[in-house]
This record gives structure tokens, sequence and C-alpha cells, in this order.
């Protein structure tokens, strides 16, 4: 059991001296009840004092454990902190600086704050820093060369004034953290930024190449009619030109009148002569048609370019629904109800790319579709273009809606998409002010909405 105070003893004691003085003084009632409240008044004194001694023990324990704690904070600190009076002399250090500076904080404390910093410059920005913060304001992101132990280092510095409490100024607390690491950590994001762009540029265009690869067959026999009118064309016109050739060597030679008739009705010059011309206009027009289907092929192929061109964005549609079930060689039914010009602005060959990759992914989702069919509808409101492309497959899983736009995500098996088309034409359409939405269609299948805005 805990021992009773010293001064409960002594206060027995007081009673019997008490007890023993009464005793010289005539015993009477009043006399007895003066010293009983003189005792009580002793023990209330001595229990205030034990109160106020515990109080007081927990206050310092208090304050021991707040000063552990600001010097817990101040030893884990990264960034350097440095507590000056008011004429710039250190008051108090914490670990950093003093692993930064490499001199201990007995060697630090009583320096004036100019001496920490490497060239002059620095010192005398630092002695500037103290006058401004003597005059009440704060100093934010000032950049000093520290005298470091490995040499000058650059710290980014902020200075605040410290006032006592009636508000006096008393001295400025500095706070810095060194720049270096910062400029390495922005070098190194800086260039993964560009390391990220350039791959995004490259998935793009690989993407564009791939789906170029998928329309190589379609291309090819746009090509081949042309061309082949062109060169059926060229042997009419090279067997024309030999008979014209005989003739005119036959008028030349002077052969009398009746065998030139002859010959002009066995070569079938008349014949010859009506002929040329819708000759020369069928290999214009199939020339026409190769340089129409090569100037859009380079348009589809070539690299991005931020382009603000005006065109038509039914005729890009139609020729990315030609291109893409010419290459396929699918009986999908293609359904129109579209007007007859869309006008918009932006780049052609990236509008290109986002509907011929919508047109391949309603392609391939008909596949198995015993009578494949692809609606494209197409309206004008309130300054956007609605393009909506339907197919009738089997429609897109409802848990699977949010991620068809995401990059990689394909439901195709393996080696059949990439995942990129949809995400890339997503970017895309963003690109031109407009976006894409994907559903399924309470009829059955697959329903894509292209908006962008109309041309001004």
């Amino acid at each position: 059991m805990r021992a009773k105070p010293a001064g409960a003893r002594l206060s027995r004691r007081a009673k019997d001296t008490a007890r023993r003085m009464a005793g010289l003084v005539p015993e009477t009632e009043a006399g007895e009840s003066v010293w009983i409240d003189v005792i009580r008044k002793m023990d209330e004194v001595y229990a205030d004092l034990i109160q106020y001694e515990a109080a007081l023990e927990q206050k310092n324990a208090a304050l021991e454990e707040s000063q552990q704690f600001i010097l817990s904070v101040l030893t884990s600190m990264s960034d350097v902190l440095i507590v000056c009076d008011r004429h710039g002399l250190i008051q108090e250090v914490n670990q950093a600086l003093t692993a930064l500076t490499g001199r201990t904080q007995e060697a630090l404390i009583g320096t004036a704050l100019p001496e920490l910093f490497a060239d002059t410059p620095s010192r005398e920005q630092a002695a500037l820093l103290i006058d401004q913060v003597q005059g009440g304001g704060p100093i934010q992101d000032c950049e000093l060369h520290i005298a470091a132990a490995g040499g000058a280092m650059p710290v980014a510095l902020n200075c605040t004034p410290r006032f006592n409490p009636l508000g006096k100024l008393v001295g400025l607390v500095v706070a810095g953290r060194p720049v270096g690491d910062l400029r390495k950590a922005y070098q190194a994001l800086r260039d993964a930024h560009e390391e990220l762009k350039r791959a995004q540029q490259q998935l793009v265009h690989s993407e564009k190449m791939a789906s170029l690869g998928q329309l190589v067959a379609g291309v090819a026999h746009e090509l081949n009619n042309p061309i082949s009118f062109v060169l059926g064309n060229v042997h009419a016109l090279q067997k024309y030109a030999q008979r014209i050739q005989r003739y005119l060597d036959a008028i030349h030679a002077g052969e009398d009148p009746a065998r030139r008739e002859a010959l002009r009705r066995e070569l079938r010059i008349d014949h010859v002569v009506k002929d040329l011309q819708p000759l020369i206009e069928g290999t214009i027009e199939g020339a026409e048609r190769t340089r129409a289907i090569v100037d859009g092929l380079k348009r589809f192929s070539a690299v991005d370019r931020e382009e603000n061109a005006r065109f038509d964005l039914v005729e890009v549609l139609q020729r990315s629904v030609h291109w893409v079930v010419k290459a396929t060689g699918s009986p999908v039914a293609v359904i129109w109800d579209i007007p007859t010009h869309i006008p918009v602005a932006g780049s052609p060959g990236q509008m290109h790319q986002v509907l011929v990759n919508l047109v391949q992914n309603a392609v391939d989702a008909v596949a198995n579709a015993p009578r494949p069919r692809l609606e494209i509808s197409a309206r004008t409101a309130g300054g956007h273009a609605e393009v909506t492309l339907r197919d009738n497959g089997p429609g897109i899983p409802p848990a699977q809606l949010s991620q068809v736009f995401n990059p990689f995500f394909t439901t195709k098996p393996v080696g059949k998409g990439t995942g990129l088309g949809l995400s890339i034409s997503y970017g895309i359409v963003e690109r031109h002010g407009g976006s894409l939405a994907a559903a399924n269609h309470p009829d059955g299948g697959a329903a894509f909405t292209l908006t962008v805005p109309l041309a001004a």
C-alpha cells in the first residue's frame, strides 16, 4: 500500500499540539471549535497542494511528449529547416541540413544565414530575403545555391516571419528542398511522356496500316476494273492506229480512187473514226476512276496530320463501306438512309479510318448471320451530324459495353484483332469535337453512333 504523505502525519501532530495547548486554556466549547476549524483548513490546503503537484507532473509529461514529437518530426523531414533570429543568425536546424552541408548542428548554430550559401549572388540574395521578411512579407520559391558537402546544390527556399505571442517579429523560418532531384524526376517524366506520345503515334499508324492491309484485296479489285477498261481501250486504239496508218500510206502512195475506196471499206475506216471519240472518253474516265481510288488510298494511308479541311462525310462514308465490302467479299446487304451531302470539317483521312473500322466491325459481327445486313442512317440537327451503323449480329454483351473503347480490348479471336481500332477511333472523333457511342439495338444487333459538328 502507498505510504501516507508527510503532510498527513504533520496534521496529526498539529492536532496533538492543539490538544495540549487547549489544556492551557479553559476548556470551553468555543475554544475547541476554533482549533477544529484551524486543523480543517490545514488539511484542505495540503490536499490542494497535492492536486497541484499531480497536475504539474501531468503537464510536464505532456510537454515532454510534445517536445519528443516535434523533435521526431524535424528529424524525419527530408526538406531542410532553419530557424533564425530577427538578425538572420541561426538558432535551430534539422538533420536534413546537417546531412546536406556536412556540418554539425553545433557548428551551424550562431552562423549568419547568408554564410550557408556557395556563391556571392546567393549570399546577397539571402541578405535581401532577411530584409524582406523583416518587413513582414513571406518569400516563396526562391532558388539559391547552398554550400553542400559535394558542391553547390540548388535549393528552392520558402521564408516566413516568426512572431512572439505579442505579435512582435522575433525571427524567421526558412524551409527548402533541393531541386536537383526534382529536375531529374521532371526530366524523366517529360522523357516518358514523349516516349508515350511516340508510342501512341506508332500504334495509330500501325492500326491504320493493319486496316489498310485488310482493304488491299478490295482496292485491287477496284483498281482492276478501270485499269482493265483502259487497257482494253488502248489495245483497240492501237489496232485502229494501224488501220489508219495503212489507209494513209495508200493515200500518200497515190493509189487510184477505186483502190482507196476498197481499202477504206476493208479497213472499216468510217467505223474506226466514229469509235475513236468513245474510246478516248472511256479511257479518260477509267484513268480518272483510277486516280480517284489512288488518291483516296493515299489519304487513308498517310501519317496523321492536324488537318482542318472541309469535306463531305457522305462521300467518305460511301467509300469506306464500298472498300470494306469489296475487300471481305461478304454478301452483306447494305441499307442506306442518308442525305445527299453532310459538310463537316477536319481530317478526311482520319474520319475515313474511323468509318472503315466501324464498318469492318459490323461486317465481322454478321459473318455468321443467315442474312447479314448493315443499316446505315444519318441525319443533321442542332449543328451536328449523327451517323448510326446498325448490324443484325449477336450484339455486345451488356457487361462489355463499357469496355469496347478501352485499348487492347477485343472480342475477336486471337490474330483477328488488336483491340486498338475502336480506341483509336474514339480518340480521333474526340479530336474532331464529336463523340462515339456503342449500344445494343432493341430489335437486336449492335449500333454505333458517330456524332460530329457540321462545318461552319
